[in-house]
């Protein structure tokens, strides 16, 4: 069984819309490692770049309030990444020492 795509409200206000609807819902915790969702949308970027129409760009947005605990792993899954029609924001919220992320 497939999943259902997800239809979430346009922009920033459903970016917006769509943390605040489920922040209260998960539970924050380690390790953060980051590479396997990079790599997993890099392959759906992949495949829109395999269309010949490349008619979708990506963006992911991560959002961690922990240090990036895969380093390596997540700076070759943005080099492999690189080509893609694809961009990557990892944006660090709260007190922790986010300053490795400045590598990414």
């Amino acid at each position: 069984v497939s999943p259902q795509p997800l239809h979430l409200p346009a922009g920033i206000q459903g970016v917006v819309e769509s943390y605040q609807s489920c922040l209260p819902k998960i539970q924050l915790y380690g390790p953060t490692n980051v590479a396997p969702i990079i790599s997993k949308v890099a392959r759906v970027a992949a495949d829109e770049e395999r269309t010949k129409e490349a008619s979708q760009y990506f963006i992911l947005l991560i959002l961690t309030d922990g240090v990036v605990t895969d380093m390596a792993d997540t700076r070759e899954a943005i080099v492999r990444a690189s080509y893609l029609p694809m961009s990557i924001i990892i944006v660090g919220v709260g007190n922790a020492d986010f300053t490795d992320m400045q590598i990414l």
